[in-house]
């Protein structure tokens, strides 16, 4: 069975007079499963898995349809909760976390972009990018809102409707929406699955220069392109963790990919 590691929990190492703390984990799941349905009809999604991710670090999760990603996804970020095992997300074990407190959390300990952009069409790039910080019970300033769309290269766009922006716009709204209460892990489904491959490629960029910034990064994704731009790439099948593979080719992602379905 593959570590599920991103880095490894380790004790300290003595380098001389150096002592190399051991990395700052952003999230973790522990044994984690979940069943949807009863008896016959019962599937499990996550069968006993554990991983953790490492602060800084972009990973991605990949499988078959149906391998548990999404779920993963789901379970690591509070939106759905494990049958068994246990979730750390922030430093916190939020696995029997109350419902009250894992909305504050997400709104502000966390961020989150996917395909479908969920932007609100009456509302221009600003207002929807102010979402996350009012929902919170924050009153936004404009220097918060003009920094992060100026970080997705989007100064200029701010009293545009959704409408009046092109789809690698439009998710680039929605990036600097998840990333402007400054979460400590963005977790992101299929990001540029509706986009070119050019809008795509400025995506991938942008979230690069997050990951350098020190931005920790949780992305399912079925593209191997997609993958390849990550730091790791954990493989499911099943609900289970099969494979995982550091700083790989998108060629030999899709290889990987492609021997898990047959």
């Amino acid at each position: 069975m593959p570590s599920g590691r991103i880095g490894a929990r380790e004790c300290p190492v003595d380098m001389g007079r150096v002592t190399v703390p051991p990395p700052a984990i952003a999230a973790a799941l522990v044994d984690g499963t979940k069943t949807y349905g009863a008896r016959e009809t019962a599937v499990r999604a996550l069968d006993a898995v554990s991983l953790e991710v490492v602060s800084g670090t972009w990973l991605a999760v990949m499988g078959p349809s149906g391998s548990g990603k999404s779920t993963l996804l789901h379970c690591l970020a509070g939106l759905e909760r494990v049958d068994a095992g246990r979730v750390e997300l922030a430093g916190r074990d939020i696995t029997t976390a109350a419902d009250a407190d894992l909305t504050r959390l997400r709104r502000s300990e966390i961020g989150f972009a996917f395909q479908n952009f969920n932007l609100i069409s009456s509302l221009t790039a600003a207002q929807n990018v102010s979402l996350p910080l009012r929902l919170a019970g924050k009153r936004p300033s404009r220097a918060d809102i003009r920094v992060a769309l100026e970080s997705v290269g989007l100064g200029d766009r701010a009293g545009h409707r959704p409408g009046e922006l092109s789809g690698g716009q439009q998710q680039r709204v929605a990036l600097a929406r998840a990333i402007v209460t400054r979460p400590k892990v963005l977790f992101a489904d299929e990001p540029t699955g509706a986009l070119d491959s050019a809008a795509a490629q400025l995506v991938f960029g942008l979230l690069r220069q997050m990951v350098g910034a020190g931005q920790t990064i949780v992305m399912v994704t079925h593209d191997p392109v997609a993958a390849a731009h990550a730091d790791s790439a954990l493989f499911l099948r099943d609900g289970r963790l099969v494979d995982r593979l550091d700083g790989a080719s998108a060629s030999a992602i899709a290889e990987k990919l492609a021997s898990l379905k047959s």
